[in-house]
């Protein structure tokens, strides 16, 4: 008979990191539901929200913020230029750099999802117990560092 030569702290720790990764994806997807435009892309909002928080972006700056081709990212703002959420406007002092940037059609859908998003959050946490509550602000601090590793 073969002997498991993991301890048992290990199995512990991998069933934690299972039921954490689960439940932080599923609370993810429910925030995600939470958009101002339902035919919105994960991929396609994300490029709005990043333009909204760090300002205009050539294509390849999008496209490594990302971690896209940038054929996949001309695509991407191709589609949302069409919707008039985004511009591409040509620099002055370089004909060839590209910039892009929100239109304010596309402000205003960053603006509203994050504005649905908050309220759906807010509404769930409003379900809970003071205590939970704390918990939770406590796990968000544990889990903002665990990100910044």
């Amino acid at each position: 008979m073969k002997t498991s030569t993991t301890p048992p702290e290990s199995h512990e720790l991998s069933a934690h990191a299972t039921e954490i990764r689960m439940a932080t994806f599923r609370l993810a997807r429910r925030l995600r539901a939470q958009r101002a435009v339902d035919t919105m892309s994960d991929g396609q909002f994300a490029v709005l929200a990043a333009l909204k928080v760090h300002g205009p972006h050539t294509l390849g700056e999008l496209a490594e913020r990302e971690r896209v081709t940038a054929p996949s990212m001309n695509r991407t703002v191709g589609a949302l230029e069409e919707a008039g959420l985004l511009s591409r406007m040509q620099a002055d002092h370089d004909r060839r750099k590209v910039t892009i940037d929100l239109t304010p059609a596309g402000l205003d859908v960053v603006e509203e999802t994050v504005r649905r998003r908050d309220a759906w959050l807010e509404e769930a946490l409003g379900e809970l117990s003071k205590a939970d509550r704390a918990l939770l602000v406590r796990a968000a601090d544990v889990m903002r560092r665990l990100a910044e590793r």
